[in-house]
């Protein structure tokens, strides 16, 4: 992968650390504002139609910006983005908190989801790049994939905990002192480093483009479940957001100073792990979306209780990721562990699909969830690994944003994608005479089903255009970088 990152006199898992924990912070943020919802719209009386967009305001920037946070990163330097980006999203989170009316709070979570966006775009880059090691390279990507995955697991619980025994503002209001306390460790302990300078990519019509495209792709896809995919809105800015993206890439390929160097994309490796990734993570959604509906509006559960239902996961990702994930892929190698995961987290589904109305949570969701938190914990460190690993350090910060804008446009679309098809067999159901938590069922089945079929194209994906790799010798550091990569795989940058 190249030279490690500079060191400064404080420990590297110091930095790591930090690193992890904005992540964790920005990805429970996305999960934690879903749980207090209810009780966002009653202390502030938000309207039905306009409740959305305290989920909506966020996600849109925040997808839309990725690309061309990470970009910065290279060019002014890695360190300098993310400690921006904290301090943002911090003080927008106080903001959020102290929000009054709807407006007010929508507006805040926009420039929240901005700060996400810059902050989160270049950590995969730093983490990734922070060790020339193989081993510690490999832990300090399953310290980051626990970070995303844990965060996602562990939000529905912390919102109902801070929602029954506080109020619904403490959901902003934790993220003020965390950032705070972010910035100034990791003011010490980030190591500097000199970006390329903006001069070597700022090309600012293809950052309108990208940034544009994006942002509308996103809102138009988040906003296609209240309109409908057949409205004239959807099929009106649907084309347009393409097209934005189309003229992206086009002016990428002759434009001297590209933002996203398309030389990127010869590398079967990157291009392999981003495919996997958004088609992984459409179908992860499905978990964590319709089995807390599934536990809530068919088990009976509370809020509270179907985010302590959500612990068990967040411990087995935990567990595989930090203690076990490193090991076995220097042991065993990415591609291995990839594929293994990902056929645990198909069977998850699987057995999710067999849920029943009169189920128990320890029969019906306990088992399937602790077999994804296990695939996931395997496939997640490896995937990262394979992909970062084709990327030089001078451009982990657009790679790193590439994953992130994978990740959000697949969670995007697959949800979307799932609810229409939830909603439609529900109500097939529902006309057919079926009571209504068995009509619920019935679509949360089918979505389970669905994204296991994700998941199963994924692994398909993965293993046409993954190449496998010799084993390392027993006398060499196997690892994420100890088997020197095909030629042809190499990007040109």
């Amino acid at each position: 992968m190249g030279q490690p990152a500079p060191r400064t006199n404080s420990s590297p898992w110091l930095t790591i650390a930090v690193l992890c924990i904005g992540q964790m912070m920005i990805v429970l943020d996305q999960n934690i504002v879903n749980v207090a919802l209810p009780a966002v719209q009653r202390g502030i009386g938000f309207s039905e139609e306009n409740l959305v967009w305290v989920v909506n305001a966020y996600v849109i920037p925040f997808g839309g910006l990725l690309l061309l946070a990470g970009r910065l990163g290279d060019l002014i330097g890695r360190r300098t983005v993310f400690l921006t980006g904290i301090a943002l999203f911090a003080a927008a989170s106080l903001l959020c908190g102290f929000a009054t009316n709807e407006a007010s709070l929508i507006a805040f979570r926009f420039v929240q989801g901005v700060g996400g966006a810059i902050a989160s775009a270049c950590i995969l880059g730093m983490v990734a790049t922070m060790f020339s090691e193989p081993r510690k390279q490999a832990q300090a990507i399953g310290a980051y994939s626990f970070a995303s995955a844990g965060g996602g697991a562990v939000g529905p619980l912390l919102g109902g905990v801070l929602t029954e025994y506080l109020n619904w503002n403490w959901i902003f209001f934790i993220n003020a002192p965390i950032g705070a306390v972010l910035v100034l460790v990791g003011l010490r302990s980030i190591p500097k480093e000199r970006g390329q300078g903006l001069g070597k990519g700022t090309d600012f019509l293809g950052a309108l483009l990208v940034t544009a495209g994006m942002m509308l792709l996103v809102y138009t896809i988040v906003d296609a479940e209240q309109v409908g995919w057949g409205s004239v809105q959807t099929l009106a800015l649907g084309p347009l957001a393409v097209l934005l993206i189309v003229g992206f890439v086009v002016r990428q390929a002759v434009v001297a100073q590209p933002l996203l160097p398309l030389g990127l994309f010869r590398s079967r490796s990157l291009t392999a792990a981003n495919i996997v990734q958004f088609m992984m993570i459409a179908g992860m959604f499905g978990l964590l979306f319709f089995g807390t509906l599934y536990v809530q509006r068919v088990l009976g559960y509370s809020p509270l209780e179907a985010g302590l239902g959500f612990v068990p996961i967040a411990v087995v990702i935990a567990t595989v990721s930090l203690g076990f994930s490193a090991r076995l892929i220097t042991r065993f190698g990415q591609r291995p562990m990839l594929f293994s995961g990902m056929v645990l987290i198909v069977a998850s589904f699987v057995m999710l699909s067999f849920a029943r109305v009169d189920g128990t949570y320890a029969v019906d969701f306990l088992p399937a969830s602790l077999v994804m938190g296990l695939g996931f914990g395997l496939a997640a460190p490896a995937m990262m690994g394979l992909g970062m690993g084709a990327v030089s350090p001078q451009e982990a910060g657009i790679a790193s944003g590439l994953f992130n804008t994978t990740q959000q446009i697949g969670g995007a679309i697959g949800l979307t994608v799932l609810s229409a098809f939830v909603t439609a067999r529900t109500d097939s159901l529902t006309q057919a005479g079926e009571s209504e938590a068995a009509a619920l069922l019935g679509g949360y089945r089918l979505a389970f089903l669905l994204a296991a079929g994700f998941v199963l194209a994924a692994l398909v994906i993965g293993a046409a255009m993954l190449r496998t790799s010799p084993r390392p010798s027993e006398h060499e550091e196997p690892g994420l970088t100890a088997v020197a990569p095909d030629p042809k795989d190499v990007p040109v940058l």
